[in-house]
């Protein structure tokens, strides 16, 4: 029996989640719940170490006081608010033509080797998208087959050096140690997204209080990732501004917004600022056009950030939200409008034993899923962020140099052109797309004088 800690660090809380893990039944039953509001975090990051390191600490304890069980090692959400995604490819020659995991593994180091990492970040996990075993593509695993060439394209979710090392301090100080650190919309992904939809194409969409995750699926593997700052607590804001009323009342108007309407009443009293026992009247049609405002930006900003990833075309499926904006009123039914045509699902967690009844609200999908990255599954390979190569097939994690990776002139030549490659075929993409933009812009002042 495997005891896993997880613990997902958002912007408004922090939850932490002890399971039981029986390999033998593959099982996995939740002995363990805390969850505290999160201080010292804003935007995602961390700003203040040490109210972060109590608020981890808090949420830990009440898991383990539930739990009676004592683990020091946790698995811990890592917001896209540090990270970059790069997409990088590596290709190698197979000797005895089959392609073993020695192979496979040393195609991704390849890619790590040639990918452009910005200086002052690091590699936090390194997820292979596509193999491709001489002219045959899109292979999910091309372990056991024949083959002289093995080529792969990776998506490196890369971590600014100072978040790292930010993120390993907190966790220190709150008395825990890390087992791994895990993208927060891969998490959410594992625990929410039905395998056709991670094979045909989805976007997910985790929208908490101050920042939105976008993650991006395709054939079978996480190939996407990037943030934006906007969030429920934004609406709240937005209340508290427009109406002159306190934080509190304007975030009891965002959560009760749904009852109020069913109420059909036009006006509502609310507190004033700097006088809360004095009322005043607000309209339910200023609230709500305050609210719809700020909703429509928002899915109009991640609308335009799946468009900019150069995948829309990839998501066959749809788009699938989680988070708590999920709970919003017509979450589902006003995100469908902004996403053209694309079917929109609210994500809830894949059920776990245990004490699963309280966390199968969409909030809770990123510390669910970082249960289910601790038993690895819809994992085939990656490179982790303790640097080691895990495999589905293996029995245990393995660090890299075990497999003895010997990147040869050979593989890196073999590597170097077939890099090239694809850089040139990109440039002339973006050229040609650039030229149409211009042209477009042309046509437009000509019509206009």
């Amino acid at each position: 029996m495997r005891t896993i800690l997880a613990i997902d660090i958002g912007s408004a809380k922090t939850a932490a989640v002890i399971a039981n893990y029986d390999k033998e039944k593959s099982e996995l039953s939740i002995s363990g719940v805390g969850i505290t509001a999160s201080k010292g975090i804003k935007r995602g990051t961390i700003v203040n170490i040490e109210n972060a390191a109590k608020s981890i600490k808090e949420a830990y304890l009440d898991a383990k006081r539930i739990a009676g069980v004592d683990v020091k090692k946790a698995i811990i959400s890592v917001s896209t608010s540090y990270t970059k995604s790069i997409i990088s490819f590596g290709i190698v020659n197979i000797p005895g033509n089959e392609i073993k995991i020695k192979e496979v593994n040393r195609a991704i180091q390849l890619a790590l080797h040639n990918a452009n990492t910005p200086k002052d970040y690091i590699v936090l996990q390194a997820i292979p998208y596509n193999f491709k075993v001489d002219d045959l593509s899109e292979i999910e695993d091309p372990l056991g087959m024949s083959g002289s060439r093995l080529e792969v394209s990776v998506h490196i979710i890369a971590i600014q050096k100072s978040g790292l090392e930010n993120i390993k301090k907190t966790i220190a100080q709150a008395g825990l140690e890390i087992e791994n650190l895990v993208s927060s919309p891969y998490a959410s992904g594992l625990s929410t997204l039905k395998e056709d939809e991670k094979e045909l194409g989805v976007a997910i969409i985790d929208i908490g209080a101050t920042t939105s995750d976008l993650g991006i699926f395709t054939n079978k593997s996480f190939r996407y990732t990037n943030t934006l700052g906007v969030g429920s607590h934004h609406i709240t804001n937005d209340l508290s501004i427009a109406l002159h009323t306190p934080i509190t009342d304007a975030e009891f108007i965002k959560l009760e917004f749904e009852d109020l309407v069913k109420n059909e009443e036009e006006l509502i009293d609310i507190a004033v600022i700097g006088n809360e026992n004095e009322k005043q009247k607000a309209s339910l049609e200023a609230i709500t056009q305050i609210m719809s405002a700020r909703i429509e930006e928002t899915f109009l900003l991640l609308r335009k950030e799946i468009e900019d990833s150069g995948l829309k075309n990839k998501i066959g499926t749809g788009i699938v939200l989680t988070g708590g904006f999920t709970n919003f009123y017509n979450a589902r039914e006003i995100a469908s409008q902004f996403f053209e045509g694309l079917p929109v699902r609210i994500g809830t967690p894949k059920e776990i034993g245990g004490l699963f009844e309280n966390l199968k609200m969409p909030e809770y999908a990123c510390v669910l899923g970082l249960l289910l990255y601790g038993v690895r599954e819809g994992i085939n390979y990656e490179i982790d962020s303790n640097n080691k190569f895990v495999a589905k097939k293996l029995e245990h994690e393995i660090q890299s140099d075990e497999l003895n990776i010997n990147l040869g002139n050979e593989d890196l030549q073999n590597n170097e052109e077939k890099t090239t490659e694809k850089e040139q075929l990109i440039d002339t993409i973006r050229s040609k797309s650039e030229s149409n933009i211009i042209q477009k812009i042309k046509t437009w002042l000509g019509n206009l004088f």
